[in-house]
């Protein structure tokens, strides 16, 4: 009797051993975020491996590539009364070519992207080798159309055009080569997407209303149906695919669409805590702020920060000035200057997520692949200065100046078309652990560089230079700290092109 009962009492102790050290761990791991910006508030903490990235690759493809003129709108625009970019009038371009839109209209565009020569290897193959650590591409764009294996739509990549799904096999591919991989919803907007003004447009037959939706009024609220349908969708996307981003174009930034925002970024979140990784949550806020920054990471269209900012942030951009897919009259930007854009965006807390279009066939063009290869090129010499970089104490010294206008949005989109080319003088610091780097954005004449923020005496410098190395030439230079700058003569032809890293370091404070 007595030995059952210390038995019972060793048991007991056991037990209540195992609850003290198991209890807090069931707490942690039973964490769910509720529905409500505190409680996500309470856990949220942006990933290292987003911060540490800094480059990543944006895949704008779909049917708006098949027709290659216009932009990546051309499903709006061929119904719109008059639209002229590039000098093309889009519905009259559209009426000459395939015909009137009550017979030719932009869902007969699916059956001709056929994405044939697709080929998932060799795509993460070139963002490898572009120095990219993550992708995003397009899993819905505006048009409804899903580049993916839809459980909502009949209008997806399985059902009508390449006839598989080709999102499951490039974020497979992708993972086995460790990029981490976004997908991106620009279905928000699709409400009100397509114009409706002649009765005879195949946009309103109503057998097709189901991709060209119900007629709606742009400043109503969306309907109570189609926030339905767009959280069907959404939570198809994550669900499938377990994407380590998930981006959103703007159009959700609208009030009417508040019944989704705390609850989609909950589910997600709550996704990532059961896929055991850290997610990240990006919208635009372009003209409301749809979802407080710093719980999420704000993405920047077509423009950047003027100054560092203590969140980290995101452009995306695209290697073009004029469409984000396929074009075949668009107007590259160069390697050079998106390089410079690249280590602006890191030096004040930013990434750069640079979009390429592929063509309907499923290749990359030329200009994209050698732009792509550019960026690799320069990373992998120059790469230490900014993978895993943080700001330093200020993110730079010189003319150029960026997104420091003021415009319509609420942030700095579309700020990049009065962007201005850089010059040596611009300067720009990254720091990793106590080393500094210092980059110009472009090579002086004389071969000497100058940066004034590192002089003796400057509020930024507490102890002397110790060292001064070239990351992007030979090691035979010279340098000295003056009461002007420290001046770094490297006696030479410029070893490389767009940009050139110096690592500094310091005397130790002992």
């Amino acid at each position: 009797m007595i030995h059952n009962m210390n038995h019972q009492r060793h048991l007991a102790s056991l037990l209540a051993f195992v609850f003290l050290i198991a209890g807090p761990l069931q707490a942690q791991e039973t964490f769910r975020y509720e529905a409500d910006w505190d409680s996500i508030r309470s856990h949220y903490e942006c990933p290292e491996w987003f911060r540490d990235a800094k480059f990543g690759i944006f895949v704008f493809w779909g049917p708006a590539s098949v027709p290659q003129v216009g932009n990546d709108k051309y499903g709006k625009w061929m119904y719109v009364q008059k639209y002229v970019p590039n000098g093309i009038d889009i519905r009259r371009y559209h009426e000459a070519h395939f015909g009137h839109q009550s017979v030719f209209g932009y869902k007969d565009f699916f059956p001709r992207f056929k994405m044939e020569n697709y080929q998932p290897e060799e795509w993460v193959s070139l963002f490898v080798e572009s120095g990219a650590r993550y992708i995003v591409p397009v899993a819905e764009m505006h048009d409804g159309y899903a580049m993916y294996a839809s459980k909502h739509t009949r209008w997806n990549v399985v059902d009508v055009g390449p006839k598989r799904d080709v999102m499951r096999s490039l974020v497979d591919t992708a993972r086995d080569r460790d990029l981490k991989v976004g997908l991106s919803s620009h279905f928000a907007w699709n409400r009100e997407y397509y114009p409706k003004w002649d009765p005879t447009f195949d946009t309103n037959d109503p057998q097709y209303q189901d991709l060209y939706g119900k007629p709606v009024d742009k400043d109503a609220p969306p309907t109570q149906e189609f926030l339905d349908q767009w959280w069907d969708r959404t939570t198809d996307i994550v669900d499938q695919y377990q994407p380590d981003i998930l981006w959103f174009d703007f159009g959700l930034d609208k009030p009417g669409f508040a019944p989704v925002h705390k609850k989609i970024m909950a589910y997600y979140y709550n996704k990532g805590l059961e896929w055991n990784k850290g997610v990240v949550f990006q919208d635009k806020n372009m003209r409301f702020e749809s979802f407080p920054e710093d719980l999420m990471v704000l993405d920047i269209e077509r423009g950047r920060r003027s100054e560092a900012s203590e969140l980290p942030w995101q452009t995306d951009t695209a290697v073009g000035k004029i469409s984000w897919t396929w074009i075949i009259n668009e107007n590259y930007k160069s390697s050079d200057f998106l390089i410079d854009e690249l280590i602006d965006i890191v030096s004040k807390n930013g990434n750069l997520l640079l979009s390429i279009g592929p063509k309907p066939d499923g290749t990359i063009g030329e200009r994209e692949t050698a732009i792509l290869r550019d960026f690799g090129a320069w990373l992998k010499i120059n790469g230490e200065a900014i993978y895993g970089t943080r700001p330093w104490k200020v993110y730079g010294e010189g003319p150029a100046k960026f997104a420091a206008g003021e415009n319509r949005f609420k942030h700095q989109h579309h700020t990049e078309y009065d962007d201005v080319e850089s010059v040596a003088a611009d300067i720009r610091f990254t720091s990793k652990n106590e080393t500094l780097y210092a980059i110009s954005l472009a090579w002086p004449e004389d071969g000497t560089f100058r940066i004034e923020t590192l002089r003796h005496g400057s509020p930024h410098v507490t102890h002397p230079i110790a060292s001064v190395d070239f990351i992007s030439g030979p090691k035979n230079i010279t340098w000295e700290q003056t009461d002007e700058a420290l001046v770094i003569q490297t006696n030479q032809e410029k070893p490389c092109e767009a940009a050139y890293a110096f690592r500094v370091r310091f005397e130790s404070a002992e």
